[in-house]
């Protein structure tokens, strides 16, 4: 019987040398068939990390919000034949806010076993950065986009913060970000620390906290750049 790898991407439009693993690499180049979230930037990817690799050998498996739970199970068949499959993310690692969790779900019921590779995760990399607490966290992913629904989430996730002495840790879509850090620093308390995390492991990349006071005179421009947000309030 097969493995199943879970196979880490970078989290943006950098080489590969600088944050992926040359084991990775070659664990890769080892895989026939892959579960990706897209078929095209996965071949780009499997390119990057070996150019002489002949994409047009390698069977890929679609894994999205379209894909039924009776296909997801049919993707793991191969390892019954014994092959490896990977599966690889859009950015970072699979499994962690991302589809491929219900692939790992499947292969778990079927007595496979799953092998998680080392590569970056903004989850991780941010909370190390961010100078908060990294002993009790919580990834919550998506807030509400209503504004209405947005602001109520805000208050919730702050009071929980001050409540369990938890850091908040959250995203949002690129071309949202913009709207999204005014309501936080309208909303949250000035004494709140807001950790801005942007464009991770890249040459762009821009972390910062400070209290939400602070970030009243200096609000970065995210508009359209992959970002993460974390806060922790006063106790």
């Amino acid at each position: 019987m097969g493995n199943l790898y879970l196979i880490p991407t970078t989290l943006g439009e950098s080489g590969t040398a600088q944050v992926i693993p040359d084991e990775v690499s070659d664990i890769a180049r080892g895989i026939k068939y892959f579960i990706v979230e897209n078929i095209r930037t996965a071949r780009r990817y499997l390119r990057k990390l070996d150019s002489q690799l002949n994409i047009d050998e390698l069977v890929f498996f679609e894994l999205n919000q379209h894909t039924d739970s009776q296909s997801i199970a049919g993707y793991l068949d191969p390892i019954a034949q014994g092959f490896d499959v990977g599966i690889i993310s859009e950015a970072g690692c699979p499994g962690v806010a991302d589809p491929g969790a219900e692939v790992v779900r499947h292969a778990h019921n079927k007595s496979i076993r799953v092998i998680p590779l080392v590569g970056p995760s903004s989850i991780l990399l941010s909370l190390m950065a961010s100078g908060m607490n990294g002993q009790n966290f919580a990834f919550i992913g998506y807030i509400p986009v209503k504004a209405d629904e947005r602001v109520k989430a805000i208050r919730e996730i702050e009071r929980r913060s001050a409540t369990e002495n938890q850091t908040q840790i959250f995203i949002e879509a690129p071309y949202r970000n913009s709207p999204l850090i005014i309501d936080l620093i309208k909303t949250l308390s000035e004494n709140t620390r807001l950790c801005v995390a942007c464009d991770l492991t890249l040459e762009t990349e821009y972390i910062k906290t400070l209290t939400v006071a602070h970030w009243k005179k200096e609000i970065p421009d995210l508009n359209k750049r992959p970002a993460i947000f974390l806060i922790q309030a006063d106790r």
